[in-house]
């Protein structure tokens, strides 16, 4: 697909991997709308990178702002790529230490923004989608998901987190087959260990040590490795319906 011309979605947008996919989408040529509920770094990035980038205020777990934002980039270009990277993970064991149980509503908040969220932001683009004209190819548009190794190594304590991206890996197939006949692709990326503003916060000795765990190269993950590879599956014609770990050989342990 050629990304000039064409208007581009990306939830989460305002940091972080999606921050990278941003830009790396806008060098490419497209209309980018960043959708996301930080105003202040949705707008700043916005302002930064010029008139190609745009910012919509944007919760995943609403149906009417994501909208919103799709009709803004729709208003720029015809939207033909939608990437989600809007994502939240906090630690809990199924048991704590006292016996007492993993807490309900952490769950069901983590499978809303990572699943659900992520749901939501597929199916109202591929309907954007799909009153595209096609291209040669017959392609109207690419749905780039975001997953984790976790869907497939969940550590101790990520339970809730490996369920919500387990759900983002089991959809991509049949949303694949699903959209086929419209002629919209959809993949999903598993990262591993990536360097983003949530690692940032982890004391140094933690990091060195996340990063000691990966085969090669021994290092954490750069946001652009992540945009690099959005912007090879929105390129790639014959790239459909697969999750593709990005994550250096990694393995998790169980802790």
């Amino acid at each position: 697909m050629d990304l000039s011309g064409i208007s581009a979605v990306v939830s989460g947008g305002a940091s972080g991997l999606g921050e990278a996919t941003v830009r790396a989408l806008a060098a490419a040529g497209a209309q980018v709308v960043i959708l996301d509920r930080d105003v202040t770094k949705g707008t700043a990035l916005s302002a930064s990178l010029g008139g190609s980038v745009h910012f919509a205020e944007v919760d995943v777990t609403d149906a009417a702002t994501i909208e919103a934002g799709i009709a803004k980039a729709t208003a720029l270009a015809p939207l033909r790529v939608a990437v989600s990277c809007a994502g939240v993970g906090w630690p809990a064991r199924l048991l704590s230490r006292d016996g007492s149980p993993h807490d309900l509503g952490l769950f069901q908040t983590v499978i809303t923004i990572n699943l659900i969220g992520t749901f939501n932001v597929m199916r109202l683009a591929a309907s954007a989608m799909s009153t595209n004209e096609p291209t040669v190819d017959g392609e109207r548009g690419v749905i780039v998901n975001t997953a984790s190794v976790a869907a497939f190594d969940g550590q101790i304590g990520q339970v809730a987190y490996a369920a919500s991206k387990g759900g983002v890996v089991a959809m991509t197939l049949p949303v694949a087959r699903d959209l086929a006949p419209l002629g919209i692709r959809v993949c999903t990326i598993a990262p591993g260990t990536f360097d983003t503003p949530m690692m940032a916060s982890l004391p140094e000795p933690a990091r060195v040590s996340l990063a000691a765990a990966i085969p090669f190269p021994k290092r954490l993950g750069d946001p652009k490795e992540y945009a690099a590879l959005v912007e090879h599956i929105a390129r790639n014609p014959y790239l459909n319906g697969e999750t593709i770990r990005l994550d250096g050989s990694l393995r998790m342990a169980p802790k």
